[in-house]
């Protein structure tokens, strides 16, 4: 049965995000895992491209009702018609996620998923504290090979 692991982070992201981004989706592919996205631009698009030019599958759950606004790496585009809340969608579709850098919907992202029990491996991405005092929660990857092999390892327990 295949893995399939979240890819979250900005739809605005910076380049070092999208290189990240694109190099996790690469090694996803080359180890048979099915990448989930929100299926727009920035890291989203960059895990899919990633993906699919390495053979691999690629699904994006889309905040829209129709697949205009889908980026052309997807395998598979899902039209929610759910704007943001579709964050939840992407959180519980994976085996485990990984967060690359990111703002406030990937901060979401990532609590979904812990709520969940989903386990997060983080690329640059947020840190997460309660009372001032740090959570250990979210595994925290040297780069995009170590956050899927992390992944992969995390999401076959």
């Amino acid at each position: 049965m295949a893995v399939y692991v979240s890819v979250i982070g900005a739809g605005d992201a910076d380049a070092d995000a999208v290189a990240a981004a694109e190099a996790v989706g690469r090694e996803l592919a080359v180890a048979g895992a099915i990448l989930v996205c929100g299926g727009r631009g920035g890291v989203m698009e960059a895990a899919a491209r990633g993906a699919a030019e390495a053979g691999g599958v690629a699904v994006g759950l889309l905040p829209d009702a129709d697949r205009s606004q889908a980026n052309r790496y997807l395998s598979v585009s899902v039209p929610t018609g759910m704007g943001e809340l579709r964050n939840g969608l992407v959180a519980r579709a994976g085996d485990a996620v990984i967060a690359i850098g990111g703002e406030f919907g990937t901060l979401s992202e990532i609590g979904f998923a812990l709520k969940l029990g989903r386990p997060v491996v983080g690329l640059g991405t947020w840190e997460l504290a309660r009372g001032g005092q740090g959570v250990d929660a979210i595994e925290v990857a040297d780069g995009p090979r170590d956050a899927v092999a992390r992944a992969l390892t995390l999401a076959r327990r």
